[in-house]
């Protein structure tokens, strides 16, 4: 696997580079287990003020560490410092409440005695992370783990290794101590390498699902516990008495941040018939709005793919949903010629199930829309899916949106919001979008060693 920075807006690369050696690898490993020997002997308040330094790092020196987002993965700009602001809010929360987490809790009148659950960390996280969030992802599995005193090796996507670079630096910067954390540039056999060592406890993984079978099966194989935060097919629920202009604005910017490349994106919208051609009408003049361009331009609304490889993987993904039966409501499904990324909007519609592409996530800026006559139909239409991790639905009345976000098979739903991850709140999906949360108390307690001692 090579590693390499290349700019996907015009396709010029920035730069190679060396992957990691064997033998650098068991110095990384060393030190790892160094940290994580002394992290169980150190007090949790300790490391809160290495995350607050941590944090203090990113915020200081946003639009450089945005800048970066931009020219590896093609991120907006605004978009990118959005991404940063993110990143420290993971590390405050965990900062400002890692202590409390941390805390042992007493499990009373039982019937011989008591007993008190402590919470400890359990050796070396390797963290598998995905380019379409170089640096919250990361954080995502840092700041938790950094409190449990558990180290994390991060093997990064290899098309942002100067994000990955950069998230190393910002920890060197805030002075984690050595072996905290340590980004790798690896190959697949160093990752399973990795995975095999007794001293690695854990490995979280947020990517495709391809991806996460073979590491899930890796770690499996070796009995070492794993998280997998895979890919999506989210639904967008709009009920027929909701603000028509207003819901589709939000649609559009539900499907098209980050260029469509995000797991919880609003990939098929469910739309009530009552009110379906004027929502459909309203969606595309919010489209219409997104136009590629520069990331860095901040007057740019629509960034492009991440790789001239997603560019043309989507194109031959759209290629086979209109060769299957589906047909284009919206956008020029003409290729976007020269060396940059790009990928105009599009908006589908008579996506059946036995189209080929039924089941696939189509990661860009390409959104599927149904029409249902009732809330059954909807559920009925949101579950035929073999993915669960998001979604969001918009009406007002809110008792009635609460019955039919009970009722969707997915990790989590936002009512008449935009999905996205807090701090506050676990992260995580179901059936093929995979298991386990971030984020919240359950991120901290997923390679935790939750210890009852009894008397």
């Amino acid at each position: 696997m090579s590693y390499a920075a290349v700019n996907p807006f015009n396709g010029q690369k920035i730069r190679d580079f060396d992957n990691v050696t064997d033998q650098q690898l068991e110095v990384i490993l060393d030190q790892a287990q160094g940290f994580y020997e002394a992290s169980q002997k150190q007090d949790v308040e300790e490391r809160t003020e290495f995350l607050n330094e941590l944090a203090d790092e990113f915020e200081k020196n946003s639009d450089k560490y945005a800048r970066i987002l931009s020219t590896n993965m093609g991120k907006l700009l605004a978009e990118a410092r959005q991404e940063v602001a993110k990143t420290v809010s993971f590390a405050r929360y965990y900062a400002k409440n890692g202590v409390d987490l941390m805390q042992p809790k007493p499990y009373n009148d039982l019937p011989n005695g008591q007993a008190q659950v402590e919470i400890s960390g359990t050796g070396i996280i390797l963290a598998v992370e995905p380019w379409n969030f170089p640096y919250a992802q990361v954080m995502r599995v840092l700041a938790p783990n950094f409190i449990l005193g558990n180290p994390v090796i991060l093997k990064h996507a290899s098309i942002v290794p100067e994000a990955a670079l950069a998230f190393q630096e910002a920890c060197d910067n805030a002075d984690l101590p050595l072996g905290a954390f340590t980004n790798i540039f690896a190959n697949y056999d160093q990752i399973d390498h990795i995975i095999e060592d007794p001293r690695v406890q854990g490995v979280a993984l947020t990517g495709s699902e391809g991806a996460g079978r073979k590491i899930a099966a890796s770690a499996g194989q070796n009995l070492t516990k794993s998280t997998m935060e895979l890919g999506g097919t989210d639904v967008f629920i709009v009920l027929d008495d909701v603000d028509i202009n207003e819901a589709a604005k939000d649609a559009a910017k539900a499907r098209l941040t980050n260029a469509g490349q995000v797991c919880t994106a609003a990939k098929r919208y469910i739309v009530s018939s009552k009110i379906y051609p004027d929502f459909l009408d309203a969606l595309k003049e919010e489209f219409a709005k997104y136009q590629v361009g520069d990331p860095l331009d901040e007057n740019t609304t629509l960034a492009p793919l991440s790789s001239k490889d997603a560019q043309q993987q989507l194109q031959a993904q759209v290629e086979k949903v209109i060769a299957g039966g589906s047909e284009v409501l919206y956008g020029d499904l003409t290729p976007i010629e020269g060396d940059g990324a790009g990928f105009s909007p599009l908006i589908l519609s008579g996506m059946e199930q036995d189209n080929p592409m039924y089941e696939e996530e189509l990661f860009g800026p390409v959104a599927q829309i149904y029409q249902a006559h009732c809330d059954d139909e909807i559920v009925k239409i949101a579950n035929n899916s073999r993915h669960g991790l998001g979604g969001a639905i918009y009406t007002k009345d809110i008792e009635r949106d609460k019955k039919i976000a009970s009722r969707i098979e997915t990790g989590q739903v936002a009512i008449n919001s935009i999905l996205s991850s807090q701090a506050e709140v676990p992260f995580g999906g179901v059936k093929d979008s995979g298991y386990g949360r971030e984020l919240s108390d359950w991120g901290i307690y997923e390679f935790a060693n939750v210890k009852p001692v009894m008397y």
